[in-house]
């Protein structure tokens, strides 16, 4: 049975091919678009607003808050079952490094020894469905602001780390890459080759939760990726349909939602992906509730007349 299991993972592993443009993604169920659309509490403009942001192709975020060790294996399994139920791939944002945000809006996270855990938890359920495609954006802002936190030096085995645990067939790990706006593409370079992976991961994630252009975002991914000997990049574009936010990054106005899923690549960006999901507040600013928290005005508003 050993043999039998050994040579079904090497299949899958030599046969998946990593994400590009048309690339199907899964809409989860459990997405929280979704869910305020089912809970009955939204107006008819709110609810239609939900409803279709549920059915965009969207990463979902794996937290230890909404999933927490011991639960987060069964939530990568319901999401692995549903992408391959839809012969689809499924986007995971892994979202639970100890001292998180250093603080800011989305503080939170693991204790370092639980944080192993954790993610060896969701590497165990990842491993446990080689024959779905999965990427995996690993702690987006982790490596972008770690000068400013001053912990880079934790950074480092904590990520690497969390690489080991989630790596398997069909799987392609992307690291933060911050976004056009932040670092020069070389200390961001830097940053990421510090880790000491680009040989294990696919690449880089850049524009995660922001609001940049796609074409700054792409000469950006080809100049980080440059420094970097030509590893790929995931571009989230789920937000940046106006691109009008400058520095602003926590719940600007007058946004909208970007290209779907899929829509965009080249030799070095795989794809465009939808992975801060649209209608989930930035944090406590311009009226906002709570990182992560539905806002069914704002999921209205980043729509426009899309909805």
């Amino acid at each position: 049975m050993l043999v039998v299991v050994l040579a079904q993972r090497w299949m899958f592993t030599v046969t998946a091919h990593p994400p590009v443009v048309g690339t199907p993604v899964l809409a989860p169920e459990q997405s929280k678009a979704q869910r305020a659309f089912l809970s009955g509490e939204l107006t008819e403009t709110q609810a239609e607003a939900a409803q279709y942001l549920a059915a965009q192709p969207t990463a979902y975020w794996l937290t230890p808050e909404q999933d927490p060790p011991g639960t987060v294996g069964r939530t990568v399994s319901s999401l692995t079952s549903q992408a391959r139920d839809a012969n689809v791939a499924v986007a995971l944002v892994v979202y639970g490094l100890p001292e998180r945000d250093c603080g800011h809006h989305s503080a939170g996270g693991l204790q370092p020894s639980d944080y192993m855990a954790w993610t060896r938890e969701i590497g165990h359920a990842l491993e446990a469905a080689p024959d779905v495609r999965k990427i995996i954006v690993l702690e987006p802002d982790s490596l972008a602001l770690a000068p400013q936190c001053g912990n880079l030096d934790a950074r480092v085995p904590q990520l690497a780390g969390a690489v080991a645990q989630l790596a398997g067939p069909a799987t392609w790990i992307y690291l933060d890459g911050g976004h056009s706006g932040w670092l020069p593409a070389e200390q961001m370079a830097d940053l990421i080759e510090a880790v000491g992976v680009t040989d294990q991961v696919r690449g880089f994630a850049t524009n995660v939760s922001n609001y940049r252009s796609t074409h700054d975002e792409f000469l950006y991914a080809r100049a980080v990726s440059e420094e970097l000997g030509g590893i790929h990049a995931v571009i989230d574009t789920s937000r940046n349909g106006a691109a009008t936010a400058g520095a602003d990054w926590c719940n600007p106005p007058s946004q909208r939602v970007g290209e779907p899923s899929g829509t965009y690549g080249d030799d070095v960006v795989d794809m465009n992906l939808w992975i801060k999901p649209p209608g989930e507040s930035d944090g406590p600013c311009h009226g906002g509730p709570p990182a992560g928290a539905w806002w069914p005005d704002h999921a209205v508003s980043l729509l426009g007349d899309q909805g």
